[in-house]
């Protein structure tokens, strides 16, 4: 790691640092996440697709990485920023370090660089594109490649990261030691995932709750869905714009009131665009593991790990929709569910990979929903 490293943002910012990881070039639009811990899980959900991700923590890769702690068969951000690169880790569970991994992968890295001031300037301006380079410190030229990348709003980064066929999923072990097998008796329900870049906690909590998963990729039609026989339909989180998505939209459209549909983060917006809803790109986003929602049910206040760039307009809601969670942050909508059809979803990750476990019960409510015991 004695590479010299760059990241120049569209606005004409430059951070100069260190390199670790792997060397090369790369853009995308630069974000921030607030958690304090679970940068693993973080490189390896697919929602991160085509970004450049700030860790706010100082101190990244202390505990290093092993096998078992991935949400994806691969990490899926274009490059790491962090305040502060450990280059010892100490974890029972590690296998490697935090740099061999991203050099492994082929994602470069920059560290000694104020993540604040970069942070700040985030929420200031908002998520900016970006370029991270270890190979030249030509700022113009960096400059100008930056300001010639595409930008997220209008892309369809479902259809990378998802599944290329289908195929089924067994296991409801979690490695974070959250893998209590919820629903070990009673009847196991068929449900169809549809992934638009689901991450493998997810599809363990819904197995751990008595479901048999088959995970088909994000294009699959209504028809080849309804004709699996599922007893519900679960649509998974994912990247980029959900507008942009629509061949999903449509095939959403022609599921409604067929078969009990819960849906999570690019799902939830892919349900709220299928219904007659709009989404609109948020400033900054929401990235991180201790974000507020209150559930307008219960009351209740969740802790929540949220990761997402988009939001539904709540002006936007039809009147068969209504809202049932809300960011307390921002005010911004956290779910909502058809007033006459099964149908519900929420905007943020109730997996809790990472983040906390106060949000299980909409696993547990989706299986309800199928057996008649709850109805939305």
């Amino acid at each position: 790691m004695t590479h010299s490293a760059i990241l120049v943002l569209e606005n004409g910012a430059v951070f100069r640092g260190a390199s670790f990881g792997s060397t090369g070039e790369t853009t995308g639009e630069v974000v921030f996440n607030t958690s304090m811990t679970g940068y693993q899980e973080i490189l390896t959900d697919p929602s991160y697709a085509g970004q450049i991700v700030t860790m706010t923590s100082p101190m990244i890769g202390n505990y290093g990485v092993n096998k078992e702690d991935v949400e994806s068969t691969r990490p899926w951000i274009r490059a790491l920023v962090v305040k502060e690169y450990s280059r010892r880790f100490s974890n029972w569970r590690a296998e490697t370090s935090l740099h061999e991994y991203l050099k492994e992968h082929d994602i470069p890295g920059i560290t000694d660089i104020d993540t604040r001031q970069l942070t700040r300037m985030i929420r200031e301006i908002g998520a900016m594109r970006g370029i991270l380079s270890t190979e030249t410190d030509d700022v113009n030229a960096l400059l100008e490649r930056a300001r010639s990348s595409p930008v997220m709003s209008g892309l369809d980064l479902a259809s990378e990261v998802t599944a290329r066929k289908a195929y089924q999923w067994e296991s409801a072990h979690a490695s974070n030691g959250f893998d209590v097998l919820v629903s070990s008796t009673g009847p196991a329900f068929n449900v169809v995932v549809v992934d638009f870049g689901v991450k493998h906690n997810i599809l363990r909590r819904l197995r751990a709750h008595g479901m048999k998963l088959h995970v088909v990729p994000a294009s699959t039609s209504a028809d080849d869905i309804l004709a699996l026989d599922p007893d519900g339909i679960f649509l998974s989180n994912g990247p980029g714009d959900p507008a942009a998505v629509t061949y999903a939209i449509k095939n959403i459209r022609n599921l409604i009131g067929k078969k009990p549909i819960f849906g999570i983060c690019l799902g939830h917006q892919l349900l709220a665009l299928a219904l007659g809803a709009r989404t609109y790109k948020l400033k900054f986003g929401h990235r991180g593991a201790n974000h507020p929602v209150k559930n307008l049910g219960t009351a209740v206040v969740e802790i929540t790990s949220q990761n997402h760039g988009f939001a539904v307009d709540p002006d936007s809601l039809p009147a068969d929709l209504e809202l049932t969670h809300l960011n307390l942050n921002d005010n911004t909508v956290e779910g909502f569910r058809h007033r006459s059809e099964p149908v519900f979803c929420v905007q943020y990750h109730p997996e809790a990979s990472p983040g906390p476990h106060d949000s299980d019960y909409l696993f547990k409510q989706f299986r309800q929903i199928m057996t008649g015991e709850f109805t939305t």
